[in-house]
């Protein structure tokens, strides 16, 4: 679904991706961790048009979209939830929810798949004509999350979504997004700092370290390599 050859991305001079290559096949979960600053968010941003890569390639269901618009890019099926929800606060939930679909022109299936997320998140429904910005963290993570979904899109990028959450709030969101992963048969990749989440979640988990990709594969047996630790903090066994 999703091919990434040969990534570099610069603010200035500073070179925050490195050369990365990545692929994320249909129906997989991946999950990008590192220490902060390492650049994730910004192979994320690369990945769905909102900044423009220096090098390198992109492809998306057999399509370039190097150079495509973001506009574009999320519709041919790729939506991206960044980090800190970025939530519309003074518009209304329903107002926030109807911007995830404004590519979008039929009428009655967005007004179904409005009320499947109703009922998949009633508090949603409850605090519809409620301005965003009043919900909790947790109730904002799952507008974020809604909102992107109603772009009906095929892979969907999550930055960070346990930030600033409770443990307990953090447990619901991802029994959500690996519900909805099942359930409408998404791909998901996601940036996470922690590697426990990763490991409970499961599929594939990527390491990046200064930019680049320097260790990668099956979570359940990232979490037992001892090269995770040093190449994640850069001491431990040899």
């Amino acid at each position: 679904m999703l091919e990434v050859e040969g990534l570099t991305c610069c603010y200035g001079k500073v070179v925050a991706v490195r050369e990365l290559s990545l692929s994320v096949g249909e129906g997989e979960l991946v999950t990008l961790i590192g220490a902060n600053g390492a650049g994730k968010t910004t192979t994320l941003k690369a990945l769905s048009g909102l900044i423009q890569p220096t090098a390198g390639r992109i492809r998306f269901r057999g399509q370039d979209i190097t150079r495509a618009s973001a506009r574009r890019i999320l519709a041919l099926g790729m939506a991206h939830c960044p980090e800190g929800r970025r939530i519309f606060p003074y518009m209304s939930v329903r107002e926030n929810l109807e911007m995830g679909c404004y590519l979008r022109g039929d009428k009655a299936q967005i007004a179904a798949d409005l009320d499947g997320l109703f009922a998949r998140f009633p508090i949603l429904r409850e605090r519809a004509e409620q301005a965003a910005g009043t919900l909790s963290g947790g109730e904002q993570q799952m507008l974020a999350i809604s909102r992107a979904l109603m772009s009906r899109p095929k892979l969907v990028l999550f930055d960070e979504p346990s930030l600033g959450l409770a443990p307990k709030i953090i447990d619901q969101v991802y029994e959500i997004l690996m519900r909805l992963r099942a359930q409408r048969k998404l791909t998901l990749l996601i940036v996470e700092q922690s590697s426990t989440r990763a490991k409970m979640t499961g599929g594939r988990m990527v390491l990046i370290r200064g930019g680049r990709i320097v260790l990668e594969g099956e979570a359940a047996d990232m979490v037992k390599d001892a090269r995770l630790k040093q190449a994640y903090f850069g001491f431990g066994d040899h």
